[in-house]
């Protein structure tokens, strides 16, 4: 005759609880410590930006002619390999005077790059363009960019950069320009023709 096995019974065992166990006082207390360390470095900061005054609902009243238009570095590299004149193609696309402007960042980047972009380099470095000092630390030109959009909503942002275009359409107001299909394309400003 063979043995019957002797199964083990559930619950038969006395359970003992863990060190870790949330029911232990010490435990407790440092569950307290921690949930008032989190709620101090939680608490919410309740500010409004300041929405700039020549704002009619998302149109911008402040973008008149001449235009200020701020020229990123892939915008000029894109501009070079389509072969476009700056000037004239963007004063075709928005029918009107424009101001081209380049900031130190953008010029950094730019002699980053190397000799790849040289021909973009020479036809930044032209004295018709005007540019603009930067203040900050760094030579991240698409921060800079966002940066001076936010502060003065008086600009047209020029970039083919996908990630700096996202980060401009979260500002409400401010147009943007691209190069597309052999000329300038611009987005989000109401007076600009339609083609």
């Amino acid at each position: 005759m063979s043995r019957i096995k002797k199964t083990r019974k559930f619950a038969a065992v006395k359970r003992v609880i863990g060190q870790r166990d949330a029911r232990l006082k010490k435990n407790q207390n440092k569950g307290e410590e921690e949930s008032k360390r989190k709620s101090k470095s939680e608490e919410v900061v309740r500010e409004i930006p300041q929405v700039s005054s020549s704002l009619f609902f998302q149109y911008n009243t402040a973008l008149v002619p001449p235009y200020n238009v701020l020229i990123d570095t892939n915008f000029l590299s894109h501009t070079v390999q389509h072969k476009l004149e700056l000037l004239s193609t963007m004063m075709d696309c928005l029918y009107a005077k424009c101001i081209p402007i380049i900031t130190d960042c953008v010029m950094a980047e730019l002699e980053k790059l190397g000799t790849k972009y040289r021909i973009a380099l020479r036809i930044a470095r032209d004295e018709r363009w005007e540019r603009l000092k930067c203040s900050h630390k760094g030579v991240y030109a698409d921060d800079c960019l966002v940066d001076r959009v936010q502060k003065h909503k008086i600009y047209i942002v020029a970039t083919n950069d996908r990630d700096l275009k996202r980060r401009v359409r979260k500002i409400p107001g401010v147009p943007i320009m691209s190069v597309a299909r052999g000329k300038y394309v611009i987005e989000r400003l109401p007076d600009a023709p339609e083609r």
